[in-house]
Formats: C-alpha cells, sequence, structure tokens
C-alpha cells in the first residue's frame, strides 16, 4: 500500500482508508501465506504430471490428499480448478476416432451374460478391448483386459497390426495372474474378429472362461473398457512421440504401472487398483461429476457480451 504514497506515514495511510495498522499488518500477511501455499500446489502439481502428464484436475486434488495433511494445508474443490485455471494447468480432453472393431465376419458372436450382474469381487468379470494410439503418423494397437471390479488393468499388449495373435497375448498374461482351481470368470468383450477366432476362443475354454460379448454396437455395453482406453490414451499416451514398437512397449509398461499401482479411482472411493485387487477390499462406488470447463465457457461468453459494438 505504501509504495504508491511515498513520504506518507503508514498511519496516515490506514487512517484515511480506515483500518487499523493491525488489520493492514494482518491482511499483509495473509495474502503472503496464500501466496505461499498457492506456490507450494502448483509447485507439486507439476512434479505429479511429470509421470502423470494429463491427470486431470479430480484425480490431481484426490492424489495430492496426503501431501496437504503433511504441510497442514487445505484447499476447496472448486478454488484448487481456479488455481490450475490461472496457471493454465487445466487439462481438456482430446477427441478423436479410429475403427478397431471388425464384427463383420463369419465367425460365431456369443450372448451378452453381464447386462444384468454386478462383479462380485476380482476375477469375476474382465473386459477386454481394442484400442488405437497415433504417433508420428504411425497407429499402433493395444489391447487390454482390466478387471471390472477393481479396474485394475491384468493385461496388455501393443503391436503395430491388429491380428488375433496379438490379442491373445494379452490374454494369457491376465490369465498368468489367475490362481489354481478359479472358478466362475467371465470375460467381456465386443465381437470383434480378434476375440471371435479359434485361437482365442480355445484360450478361453481351456480355462474354463465363460465367453461374453456386446449385443449391438452401443460403447455402453462394454463401458468399462471404453472408459479405460480413454483415461490411458487421454492422461498419458498421446504426449509421447513413439519411436519404435520397442520403446512403444516400454512406454506401455511404465504407463500401466503407473495406472494400477499410482493412480487413485474415483470408482473406487480413491483407492489403487491393485490394492483393491490383491486385498480384495469390499467397495461402495460413488460418482462425483461437474463440469469445471463450463466456467471458462461463461466466461469466454460474457466477455463477448461485453465488448463494445463497431461501426
Amino acid at each position: 500500500m505504501k509504495q504508491g504514497f511515498k513520504g506518507t506515514s503508514l498511519a496516515n495511510l490506514c487512517s484515511w482508508f480506515g483500518v487499523t495498522r493491525q488489520a493492514y499488518y494482518q491482511s499483509k500477511k495473509r495474502v503472503h501465506k496464500n501466496l505461499c501455499k498457492e506456490e507450494t500446489l502448483v509447485t507439486e502439481v507439476k512434479n505429479i504430471r511429470k509421470l502423470h502428464r494429463r491427470m486431470g484436475g479430480r484425480k490431481l486434488l484426490d492424489k495430492l490428499n496426503p501431501f496437504l495433511n503433511d504441510h497442514r494445508l487445505s484447499i476447496g474443490r472448486d478454488a484448487f480448478f481456479d488455481l490450475l485455471r490461472y496457471n493454465s494447468l487445466l487439462v481438456k480432453p482430446r477427441k478423436s476416432y479410429h475403427k478397431t472393431t471388425r464384427s463383420n465376419h463369419w465367425m460365431r458372436k456369443y450372448p451378452n451374460l453381464i447386462k444384468d450382474i454386478k462383479p462380485m469381487g476380482p476375477n469375476h468379470i474382465w473386459v477386454s478391448d481394442l484400442t488405437y494410439w497415433k504417433s508420428k503418423e504411425r497407429y499402433y494397437y493395444i489391447s487390454f483386459i482390466t478387471d471390472a471390479y477393481s479396474r485394475k488393468i491384468v493385461g496388455y499388449q501393443v503391436a503395430d497390426n491388429m491380428e488375433a495373435i496379438e490379442t491373445l497375448e494379452a490374454l494369457k498374461m491376465a490369465m498368468k495372474t489367475l490362481k489354481p482351481g478359479h472358478s466362475g470368470l467371465i470375460h467381456h468383450s465386443d465381437r470383434g474378429s480378434q476375440y471371435c477366432s479359434s485361437q482365442y476362443v480355445s484360450a478361453l475354454k481351456k480355462k474354463k472362461i465363460q465367453i461374453s460379448m456386446t449385443e449391438n454396437g452401443d460403447p455402453l455395453e462394454n463401458a468399462i473398457a471404453e472408459r479405460l482406453n480413454g483415461i490411458i490414451k487421454g492422461e498419458y499416451l498421446f504426449d509421447y512421440n513413439i519411436e519404435s514398437l520397442h520403446h512403444a512397449k516400454s512406454v506401455l509398461k511404465a504407463v500401466v504401472n503407473l495406472y494400477n499401482n499410482d493412480r487413485p479411482h474415483a470408482s473406487l472411493n480413491n483407492a489403487l487398483p491393485s490394492e483393491i485387487h490383491e486385498n480384495q477390499v469390499a467397495i461402495e462406488v460413488k460418482r462425483l461429476w461437474k463440469n469445471y470447463y463450463n466456467k471458462d465457457l461463461k466466461l469466454s461468453q460474457e466477455n463477448e457480451m461485453c465488448k463494445p459494438i463497431s461501426g
């Protein structure tokens, strides 16, 4: 306050503005404290983003909770998003589409067995899907197998083609995690040729895994797998410039490890997929949705309305 009134005493300035010197110093201290808190939070957010490159605001705040407790800091959800916005740290989702499902084939298609059931624990329902990963004008294809209860990725494979043999590698990885004598497991996928192939179906039947497939093109019939694809690609993979298939395999391995062991999951009450899967913890699904990007849109619209009319 004094910088703009050189030669004027603080006591006079305070009396002019109707505040006490004590209130002035308290306000100055509070502003400094808030600035320090914001700088600390922004620094930690940037540290987290070194690994979780496009982790969204909600997930960041969940992941920051231990840090906030350790440093005796607190911040509300809206204030946190305002802080991210002010520091240009909000991440907006990317949208793109590339077809990976080839369901127009002669092979046998199986009915949907999971329409009216919920997973009761790990290794009750596995959901599978094939998605693409574009880098440097080249496409790679990733097969994921995810446990519908714990959300843990139990099998994965990346290749430069969509052949069934590559998808089968993800299944083999997942089956290695099963304990002897397992029962009641359902494998759910779309009706793509990779999942209907004789090699894939035979591998499932050999392990006595029930086969379930979507009945139409509705993504909601395989919602968990679709959601996983969006998270892995949107938060991690799209920011990598892949030089080769070997490089792609290395990056995907690291990303899966982050997802399973370091990324809290909202539908697991912010627990980690690996924790739920290994410990078979009972969970209650919670969903908290609020679009913080609408605030940017609203501000933009208000600014447009306030612009002077030219001409």
